[in-house]
């Protein structure tokens, strides 16, 4: 009888064994940057905690970046389940969701907004236009630049062609300048062959693609914005998650965010030092310019937004920004 009983409890452990290993969960995961780069690595580290503190609960199966897929289809690709966890700024999915793109107007990091409501309001217009989870976001205190071939005068881009993005399109345009949508992968050589004179991106970055900082001359102060990458999870997926799965990525997500506002001054102020030693001068408004400088960036791009959302965008602003 004993060893009957001994059986059975050793035939229940090993079942139970079988199904606690059953139901580790694991997520499919892209970025919709180059592994390596500034917007790459937060990712990086958020993927590694959630498989280090996650063990036997969930897990994280990094697919790959824009060679596994290419960066405008990874915002519906979680969107639709086609993956689980995106890595992606609103700027890649504002075609679904162009209020998201509100974020980079935001003079609130996003702690702040977890505490006023503005991530709460975030998190439900993702559940209803991305079908996501709005899990966490990174890149706040990284700005965004107009960096230049050859010197500007004044706030005046007439004649020149400048490679952009949806978040600094209106602004640029507003500056007079000739706007072109060029991929990463090809503005290098636009900048070689004189195909366009200048481009927007954020302060760091520039030297992981491919040259740009060997043939750009100038970077325009103050910047402006902020750079803003979420992580998002597809909403089935995380409704289908137990309580404790659900706490492994969100705390990853929060610490992740908590090195990011520690680290990123001094990321930033590196940057900058290693562009002057490349040889890239600032050009610098101040006093009254500097006023109108950040004032059109901002009008321009709010008037956008507004256009675009209003009623989602209305009702964010209070949220986000002081003006």
């Amino acid at each position: 009888m004993l060893r009957l009983i001994l059986a059975t409890l050793g035939a229940f452990s090993c079942a139970a064994m079988q199904y606690a290993v059953a139901q580790e969960v694991t997520l499919r995961a892209v970025s919709a940057f180059q592994e390596g780069t500034a917007f790459a690595k937060p990712f990086d580290d958020f993927i590694k905690r959630v498989n280090e503190t996650g063990k036997g609960v969930i897990k994280i199966n990094y697919i790959g970046g824009p060679r596994a897929m290419p960066p405008l289809e990874v915002g519906n690709a979680v969107k639709s389940g086609v993956i689980d966890v995106a890595n992606v700024t609103s700027n890649f999915y504002s075609n679904l969701m162009p209020e998201a793109q509100a974020l980079q107007l935001s003079t609130r990091p996003i702690d702040e907004l977890r505490k006023n409501g503005g991530w709460d309001l975030l998190n439900k217009l993702h559940q209803e236009k991305m079908n996501s989870w709005y899990l966490g976001s990174h890149g706040w205190g990284f700005r965004y630049h107009l960096y230049l071939t050859k010197e500007m005068p004044g706030m005046d881009l007439k004649g020149y062609t400048i490679r952009v993005t949806p978040v600094y399109r209106p602004f640029f345009s507003a500056l007079g300048a000739n706007l072109v949508n060029i991929a990463p992968g090809e503005v290098f050589t636009a900048l070689e062959r004189g195909v366009i004179q200048g481009y927007g991106w954020p302060v760091v970055g520039i030297f992981d693609l491919g040259g740009w900082q060997d043939k750009t001359k100038y970077r325009v102060e103050p910047g402006f914005y902020s750079v803003e990458v979420a992580l998002l999870v597809n909403l089935p997926k995380w409704n289908s998650l137990t309580a404790a799965q659900k706490k492994v990525l969100t705390d990853a997500a929060l610490e992740m965010e908590a090195d990011q506002r520690k680290n990123n001054p001094t990321y930033v102020q590196g940057e900058i030092e290693r562009q002057d030693k490349q040889g890239i001068k600032a050009i610098t408004f101040s006093g009254d310019d500097k006023v109108k400088w950040e004032k059109m960036a901002r009008d321009t791009y709010w008037a956008e937004l507004e256009k675009a959302a209003p009623a989602e965008v209305k009702k964010l602003r209070p949220l986000l920004a002081d003006d």
